[in-house]
């Protein structure tokens, strides 16, 4: 059978899709390779969320079609995700080597397409239309039932977004808001838990949004806590997380859901995006920064040690220098443990783009930088604090830069380096933390009985907390502050 190559550009829910798409195309016979050069069929699942991840993603694709002219015979050629959905058939005139362009709602129906091209079937794909049930159809998974066993899953719960921040461009590729049931969720986390999967990641656009409509508030429990509380009883689940959520729907069930459920990892992102009020209101983001400060002190009033992150953007549309400040000091003082920070990019047909005062690149650029060191100190700092303590890991395998280590993930989202091997794949372990690296852990396991009595961190509680009483007003302060 043909051999199939996939790129993939993005969010975690085009991985989601990608591995989807794969596991279908594995299914029918097909091989995945790990290069381009050879490949029968090259897929390039693209984002646009950012002008520069559609031009790489455009690149890469002129590119494998240059080299292939040249070389003979040229692949199948196809292009999925968010800039399949918002292009279309644009994409096969800009580069009419391609064969295939396929959208967000059709990825699904990818297998049987491509199988129509290769037969000759048909010539050129071009299917982004809307799919009622589409959120439903992307339950494959591909690294389960061969090779090493998968410890960590992604579970898309949702697809589509609601919230039409000005900067943003994904309702228009993802689409409205549409939500799985609870049964059909836990049907499919309950099937990944009995093929050795302990740990399960729940995907949405704006995964706080879940069910909001079709499930509802129940007992003063929104759907997504609900849904979490039928996750947290499937036996032999270790943890859960999630991703993404937007800072709207952190209500007081959900924040009180970190100190009762023990599954549910203390780790959190809560995309800000800005410091500053005004600027909230132009991104249409629907909080303030006094109420988001508020939650996360809500957060560390519960957890303590949660390990947390967010987004942050410099440069948008009439961002004064003030204004940036309040970016600057809002990360020194929250300290987040890791911030994902991005330039602003234009979005055709995003209300941004045409907004007055677009930021000069030359100060979007001396922004980012300044920050980003502001940003790696902090996040150095807060690292350097873990060394020395003892913390429970996740073992999810060989280490991505060096196979011969092994490494797993603490509760809060730290990744730890240490001297393993395959036997340790899934367990949970104890491990003392020797020295910290950039974003990076490395650890000793604890040998039970041999190790000095000593003060914990929070990532090995595994038992529930009392949980203080939330009120809007008179937050508990922030730990440390």
């Amino acid at each position: 059978m043909p051999s199939v190559y996939i790129k993939t550009y993005g969010c975690q829910m085009n991985e989601r899709d990608s591995e989807s798409v794969a596991a279908r195309l594995v299914a029918k016979g097909y091989t995945l390779v790990d290069s381009e050069v050879g490949a029968d069929v090259v897929l390039l699942n693209t984002c646009s969320v950012r002008d520069f991840a559609e031009q790489k993603a455009l690149g890469k694709m002129a590119t494998v079609a240059g080299r292939a002219r040249k070389r003979g015979p040229v692949p199948v050629l196809g292009f999925l995700g968010c800039m399949a959905q918002s292009r279309g058939q644009e994409l096969i005139d800009q580069l009419p080597d391609v064969d295939l362009v396929i959208g967000t709602q059709k990825v699904h129906h990818l297998a049987d397409h491509l199988d129509a091209i290769l037969a000759g079937r048909t010539a050129k794909v071009v299917d982004t239309g809307e799919e009622p049930g589409s959120q439903s159809q992307i339950r494959e998974h591909l690294s389960v039932g061969s090779g090493p066993r998968a410890v960590t899953a992604f579970v898309s719960i949702m697809q589509g977004c609601n919230q039409h921040c000005t900067f943003c461009i994904v309702p228009s590729t993802r689409g409205m808001e549409r939500s799985r049931s609870i049964e059909d969720i836990v049907d499919e986390c309950r099937g990944l838990v009995e093929k050795g999967v302990r740990e399960v990641t729940l995907l949405g656009q704006i995964v706080t949004s879940f069910g909001r409509r079709e499930i509802g508030v129940k007992d003063g429990k929104s759907a997504f806590v609900q849904l979490i509380e039928a996750v947290h009883a499937i036996d032999g689940l270790h943890r859960i997380r999630f991703t993404s959520p937007h800072p709207k729907g952190y209500g007081d069930d959900l924040i009180e859901a970190f100190g009762r459920l023990p599954k549910l990892v203390e780790s959190a992102h809560l995309p800000v995006q800005s410091g500053n009020d005004r600027l909230l209101k132009a991104m249409h983001r629907g909080y303030t920064r006094e109420r988001f400060v508020e939650i996360i002190r809500k957060l560390r009033a519960v957890r303590p040690d949660i390990g947390l992150s967010t987004d942050l953007i410099v440069g948008f549309p009439g961002e004064t220098d003030a204004e940036y400040e309040e970016s600057v000091t809002l990360c020194q003082e929250l300290r987040f443990d890791q911030v994902y920070l991005f330039k602003y990019s234009q979005r055709r047909d995003t209300p941004a783009a045409a907004m007055p005062d677009q930021v000069p690149q030359e100060v979007i650029e001396a922004r980012h930088a300044r920050l980003l060191e502001i940003i790696n100190t902090i996040a150095s700092e807060r690292y350097q604090a873990d060394v020395g303590k003892r913390m429970q890991i996740l073992v999810e395998g060989p280490s991505r830069r060096n196979a011969a280590r092994y490494e797993g993930r603490t509760r809060s989202n730290k990744i730890v380096v240490f001297d393993g091997s395959e036997r340790h794949r899934g367990e949970l372990m104890e491990v003392r933390i020797e020295r910290a690296g950039s974003f990076t852990l490395y650890g000793d396991p604890v040998v039970a009985g041999l190790e000095p009595d000593q003060d914990s961190d929070a990532d090995s509680i595994s038992a529930p907390i009392e949980v203080p009483k939330l009120s809007p007003a008179g937050a508990p302060a922030l730990a440390g502050s």
